[in-house]
């Protein structure tokens, strides 16, 4: 049973529609590769799905339970977690402050000893790090600080923005290893946006392809042939 859904959603802005009738769906312990080119909606679907822009037509489902205009904070006590893209992390904040931020903002039990173990468990080149501060980091270490502090939440469902864009090779292979690991040690639901074909091939379970706004292809990552990432991904 898919724990996070998008059922026919649309949005438009200014009057001018960005998405149409976008279906997709996600189980427990799977990954989804959202891929299309740049300007196809990609991460405004992720906007909406997060609750930082609303949807002009369609439900988003946690659990099977319709979140629409529940406000971000919401969505995360339900076990959502978003990494935009860019990262966004506070580059005045320490890599400790940084990880430790959500855990004040939800008001969450758990202590701050404990996220940060979980954080270094995950990422261990972080525990070096954990003085510095965030801009004072390559972008590879950014990018693995703001996946640590979207998972010191404890979610169920993860979505991630182009988590290898501009990203030095043995990191973007360290992320996807720890993605993998992370889907089978938590059951994690992930939605991963992402253009680099061998990335997602390596790491997605299935994929959604987008054009012009639209879902325009589907269905396991095996069925991601050269003649869809010509047609629909290469520039």
């Amino acid at each position: 049973m898919a724990i996070f859904e998008i059922e026919r959603l649309s949005f438009s802005y200014g009057g001018s529609r960005i998405l149409w009738d976008i279906d997709l769906q996600i189980e427990p312990g799977a990954i989804v590769c959202l891929m299309g080119r740049n300007g196809v909606g990609k991460s405004t679907l992720l906007k909406n799905a997060v609750g930082l822009l609303e949807p002009s037509n369609g439900t988003v489902r946690i659990d099977g339970t319709p979140v629409n205009g529940r406000p971000p904070s919401w969505r995360a006590r339900k076990g959502l977690a978003y990494v935009p893209q860019g990262r966004e992390i506070f580059p005045h904040l320490t890599v400790e402050e940084n990880l430790l931020l959500p855990l004040f903002a939800m008001k969450s039990r758990r202590s701050a000893a404990e996220a940060l173990d979980e954080a270094m468990d995950i990422f261990p080149a972080l525990r070096s790090l954990l003085r510095r501060k965030g801009g004072l980091l390559s972008g590879g270490q950014q990018q693995q600080l703001a996946i640590a502090r979207a998972l010191v939440t404890q979610p169920r469902i993860l979505l991630l923005d182009e988590p290898t864009e501009g990203i030095q090779p043995s990191i973007v292979q360290e992320i996807g290893h720890t993605l993998q690991a992370l889907k089978r040690r938590m059951s994690l639901a992930i939605l991963l946006v992402e253009q680099c074909v061998p990335f997602a091939r390596r790491v997605a379970d299935s994929f959604v392809l987008m054009q012009k706004g639209r879902v325009v292809s589907r269905g396991p990552i095996s069925g991601l042939t050269d003649e869809l990432v010509s047609e629909y991904l290469n520039v």
